[in-house]
């Protein structure tokens, strides 16, 4: 009798979300757009843990801050936490809004001067770790992404 050898389960990559939007202003301008002033732009009533309740989405800027929201309760949630924080060019953090820290997938951003202003991309990576819940979660970010980081963002930083 002969054995077969067992199955192994292989993970597959599932590629990044890239998202680019081009601002007229400097990089130090839309980094500060982006991360001080993210609770002008952000869509808290279509995205957030506690819609409509969210009083407040914000970034402590250190490395090692978070990002999180605050409920009109006075309630917090973390989205995620701050790896790199080097304005006006870099910005790296965790991403697990209303998942364990543990399943975290990491969003980045670079700011670089560009003919007119600033092209800012933004790159969302880690879907494995969703395990495979996270091709299907990729595919709803690749259009959530548009509408908050292409539409709110890029238009708050064009009304500049």
């Amino acid at each position: 009798m002969s054995t077969l050898p067992s199955a192994e389960v292989v993970s597959l990559p599932v590629p990044p979300v890239v998202k680019q939007v081009q601002v007229p202003c400097s990089p130090q301008a839309a980094f500060d757009a982006f991360t001080r002033d993210i609770h002008r732009w952000w869509p808290t009533t279509t995205h957030s843990i506690n819609a409509p309740n969210v009083s407040h989405v914000a970034f402590e800027p250190r490395l090692g801050g978070r990002l999180f929201e605050r409920g009109a309760d006075g309630v917090e949630h973390a989205w995620g936490c701050v790896t790199t924080w080097d304005p006006p060019h870099r910005l790296v953090f965790t991403w697990h809004v209303g998942r364990s820290a543990d399943t975290a997938q990491q969003v980045a951003l670079s700011f670089s001067a560009h003919a007119g202003g600033t092209r800012v991309e933004l790159v969302h990576t880690g879907w494995e770790r969703l395990g495979a819940e996270g091709a299907g979660m990729r595919d709803r970010y690749e259009s959530g992404w548009n509408a908050v980081f292409v539409q709110g963002f890029g238009d708050y930083a064009q009304a500049g």
